[in-house]
């Protein structure tokens, strides 16, 4: 008896594909929910470890959609409402509950604007994903949702971080932080993406080492490895503003050399 050998597709369908990446995109929403009621509860630390996931998640299930071919447009539609509610309202609660409840109206009014600022930037990324694809994909317009809601969490994270190099004044601080992360946000300031890093294959060990190695750390030193990265983050925004106006005006050059070949052919 002769046997037939088959190909079998686990998933053939696109409409399931789906399925995984917006589970993965639900998940964060639950997450971030969550991490309001730990902040309702004045259990802060939760609360942040909260954030951290869904921004980690965030970063998944994009990333899952394309190596699956499971991207649609409900797909990305989901992911900027979750963005809004994980990166946008969470960490207005948080901060609202932590400190600029302090500052009464002052302060709803302050995380009001930043979740507008949040919202209004990711309205803009869904227009501008619509355009071709080009080298700027390297970079965003401002400073991304997920960056933004760890980044105006600072005061707190550093708060229970173990570097204490500096004696902050948290009152003043953390609406000054706030407004200017709002402004980054909804700004036109070119900053890495990070969505598309060509590692050679000799260093793919060395990149597998450094991400075990951050993950480690980030689990024994949770607050320091936060601060330190979100440091980090900030001083590449300068780095990234520079680097993106050399590609720009060596874009502009290539341009005209080659209108001016055209016109001599």
């Amino acid at each position: 008896m002769q046997q037939t050998n088959k190909k079998f597709k686990l998933v053939s369908n696109k409409k399931t594909r789906t399925i995984l990446p917006n589970m993965f995109t639900l998940v964060g929403v639950c997450i971030g929910l969550t991490s309001i009621k730990f902040a309702f509860d004045e259990r802060f630390g939760l609360a942040i470890i909260c954030i951290i996931v869904a921004g980690l998640i965030d970063g998944l299930d994009g990333r899952i959609a394309r190596l699956i071919k499971g991207t649609s447009q409900v797909g990305k539609e989901l992911d900027s409402l979750t963005d809004v509610i994980s990166f946008g309202v969470a960490p207005a609660f948080i901060m609202y509950f932590w400190q600029l409840n302090t500052l009464g109206r002052v302060g709803w009014l302050i995380c009001l604007v930043y979740v507008i600022c949040v919202a209004l930037r990711l309205a803009r990324f869904n227009v501008n994903s619509e355009t071709q694809p080009s080298w700027k994909d390297n970079f965003f317009e401002g400073v991304p949702s997920p960056a933004g809601g760890i980044l105006v969490l600072m005061p707190l994270i550093y708060s229970k971080s173990e570097i204490q190099f500096l004696n902050v004044d948290f009152t003043y601080f953390t609406p000054i932080l706030f407004v200017l992360i709002s402004i980054l946000l909804i700004s036109k300031l070119p900053t890495y993406s990070f969505k598309k890093i060509a590692v050679p294959r000799r260093l793919t060990i060395f990149l597998l080492f450094s991400v075990v190695l951050f993950f480690g750390l980030l689990l024994i030193y949770t607050y320091n490895v936060i601060v330190i990265s979100g440091l980090l983050y900030l001083a590449l925004i300068p780095l990234s503003i520079f680097h993106f106006q050399n590609l720009n005006k060596k874009f502009v050059n290539e341009n005209i050399d080659n209108e001016e070949h055209e016109d001599i052919l």
